[in-house]
């Protein structure tokens, strides 16, 4: 090393400008040092800290590298060779954290503290003798000024001597600090190199010491290990990028593919409806009654859940259940002024639904999903094609099938060419029925007129032959109480009647008919109507209470209690239940006017019920029985309605009666009169 320069300590006592200004030359580079060395540690201060932190970050991270096979991921599942993989891994860094302490140890000892040591003491002894020093070099100052001011002419010995006393020991105490401050100045330029090359010797020596161990812990065995690693995570990020790539080319698709989705209301002709569904998803607004008048609608997410329908609002775990809709009712409504709303019914009629699609597409469809679950068809092992097979009968039914008049020919009677006189079953008091027609000779057009047009909105019956019948536009607008009961002083036929009988009904749809004499006018309605409406998408019927009584049968208004149509009791003259859905039935008004060319023309009215078309069939042929025996007193009257409660057996066929104009009223006198002495 080159030589150090120093200042000349022999000069202190005679303090020359020379000597000075040389001082002021080495405090100046004991400044700059000072602020050096500063910054240095401060830098080595953060590899310290930098260490210390590593090693305790590499010792957390090998403990939760030893937890992994403790946790519970909800998606994964217990992935083995993870769980050795990171197990192994764990190891590794507990060695490497373990070495990372000991290079934290090392830096603290062979780094940190010398260049602390020459801050905290060197620097701060040079500072302090600077401090000295200068109250020194002030106190000299001042007693030779005051030395010289002493006066020749009077002379006091004792002023003079604490004059002198007090230059002497000034002088004497500058000058020996001023050695020292020399002799710390001269050492500086020497501590300042030791400070600098000895804590970078002990950082190297530390990051040498660690790497040996490094390269003791990390042997072949280890390499080899982490090659195969290496090699794994290459494949798990090809196959992440095939992944990423075919997901980008999916969301391309989707995006092309939806944009007209992303309209609420799409294109029909482009996304046509499926009516096949067994299973359908998707947001629905569900309308809540908050008071009598007042509502909120929610919007929640519904699915199919087999037979039942399910909620589920955002945010909540698994959905519930909403309703069972297994022999449930659906129909399109009109509520609030909302487009796309539905009504759900249970099968027994005690709980309603009314939802709000977003489109006409899902309205539809979610109508005919429920039909479809309604009816049971996902029980199926394929439901969907059952669903279509069903569907595509409904699309064929409107064409007049030979099948149909096949199955009564099956029904002709084997010998003579006679017919067999069928008995027809009405409520459990007894028989009305009177011979039928031939079955063989009925065919499609002997049932309903070509071409008949079917109404699928209530209208008004017309029976003016028959009286004590009301005008339709008399009674459209009265209130009528189904109980019998009246605000009013007067007293209608219909509330002096012993029977009483209400039932919840919804519309179907009406059409003309040619016969009125045999139940299978009834069938070949139903058929007709529900497959109409099935294709031209009708979804709506008009819920009603069915009033019947001794006199007539009401429809009337569920909310107001308006009547909204009469059918005079003498008109009905044939009624029916489905063969196989007993919600469906149906019955034959007979009125005046008509398509046909005589004064009379049939009317053929199909209803659903909530599982009480037999009730209602038998309620009306107790009407019936009760009307034919009206001049019975009131106690045999009784004894009829209590008779028609006892259970009858239902024939194969279905319920129906069939009224014919030739029946007597002698002949069912004397069958109530054997029914009354087999009673005695």
């Amino acid at each position: 090393m080159p030589g150090i320069d120093k200042l000349p300590i022999e000069e202190t006592l005679e303090d020359s400008p020379q000597t000075r200004s040389l001082l002021g030359v080495f405090e100046e580079d004991a400044t700059a040092i000072s602020n050096y060395m500063n910054q240095l540690y401060q830098a080595m201060h953060r590899i310290y800290d930098a260490q210390n932190e590593l090693s305790a970050a590499t010792h957390l991270t090998s403990k939760l590298l030893k937890e992994y096979e403790k946790q519970r991921f909800p998606l994964g599942g217990d992935d083995e060779v993870m769980s050795s993989t990171l197990q192994q891994f764990s190891k590794v860094i507990d060695e490497l954290s373990s070495c990372h302490a000991v290079l934290s140890t090392q830096l603290a000892d062979a780094m940190m503290f010398p260049i602390t040591q020459f801050k905290e003491r060197d620097l701060k002894e040079i500072l302090t003798l600077k401090e000295v020093f200068q109250i020194a070099s002030n106190d000299h100052d001042a007693a030779i000024n005051r030395y010289s001011r002493l006066s020749k002419k009077r002379e006091n010995d004792k002023v003079k001597y604490e004059v002198t006393e007090d230059v002497y020991t000034s002088r004497k105490k500058q000058h020996q600090t001023m050695m020292h401050y020399f002799c710390a100045l001269n050492t500086l330029q020497y501590k300042k190199k030791i400070a600098l090359l000895e804590p970078l010797l002990g950082y190297m020596q530390a990051q040498i010491s660690f790497f040996k161990m490094g390269s003791e812990n990390l042997n072949e065995q280890l390499e080899e290990f982490l090659a195969n690693i290496g090699t794994s995570v290459q494949n798990v990020r090809r196959e992440m990028d095939s992944d990423v790539e075919t997901m980008q080319q999916t969301i391309e698709d989707l995006e092309v593919a939806s944009d007209p989705l992303y309209v609420p209301d799409p294109d029909p002709t482009k996304f046509p409806v499926n009516r096949n569904l067994t299973r359908k998803a998707g947001y629905l607004n569900a309308r809540n009654k908050t008071g009598l008048v007042s509502s909120t609608w929610d919007r929640q997410f519904y699915f199919t859940q087999g037979g039942n329908l399910m909620s589920q609002a955002r945010g909540d775990v698994a959905g519930g259940l909403a309703m069972d809709i297994d022999n449930c009712s659906v129909m399109a409504v009109d509520c609030e002024d909302r487009r796309y709303c539905f009504q759900i019914t249970s099968f027994d009629g005690k709980k309603s639904s009314i939802l709000q699609a977003e489109s006409k597409k899902d309205h539809e469809e979610w109508i005919c999903t429920i039909n479809n679950i309604s009816k049971q068809i996902y029980l199926s092992e394929n439901p969907e094609e059952t669903a279509a097979r069903v569907n595509q009968s409904a699309l064929e039914a409107v064409t007049p099938s030979p099948s149909f008049q096949q199955r009564h020919e099956s029904l002709r009677p084997a010998g003579g060419g006679q017919s067999r006189p069928l008995t027809a079953r009405t409520s459990s008091s007894g028989s009305l029925g009177s011979e039928s027609t031939n079955l063989a000779a009925l065919s499609l057009d002997s049932l309903v007129a070509p071409d008949t047009p079917i109404q699928f909105d209530i209208i008004s019956p017309v029976c003016e032959d028959q009286p004590g019948q009301a005008k339709a536009s008399g009674q459209g607008g009265r209130r009528t109480n189904p109980f019998g009961e009246s605000g009013g002083s007067t007293k209608s036929e219909t509330e002096d009647s012993i029977l009483h009988q209400l039932f919840i009904v919804r519309f179907l749809g009406s059409m003309e008919v040619k016969s009125d004499d045999h139940p299978d006018v009834v069938y070949e309605t139903m058929r007709q109507i529900l497959a109409a409406r099935a294709i031209h998408n009708i979804f709506r019927m008009t819920e009603s209470h069915l009033l019947v009584t001794c006199d007539c049968l009401k429809l009337i208004d569920p909310q107001t209690q308006v009547t909204r149509l009469t059918f005079p009791l003498p008109c009905v003259v044939l009624y029916a239940t489905h063969q196989e859905n007993k919600r469906l039935f149906g019955f034959v008004l007979r009125t005046s006017g008509g398509r046909s060319e005589s004064n009379l023309s049939s009317v053929c009215y199909i209803f659903e019920s909530n599982n009480e078309g037999e009730k209602i069939c038998d309620s009306v042929g107790l009407a019936k029985q009760i009307a034919l025996h009206a001049e019975l007193d009131l106690e045999e009257q009784s004894r009829l309605i209590a008779a028609s409660s006892r259970p009858n057996q239902a024939s194969s066929e279905g319920q129906f009666v069939v009224l014919s104009s030739s029946q007597s009223e002698e002949s069912d006198l004397g069958e109530e009169g054997k029914k009354r002495e087999s009673e005695a």
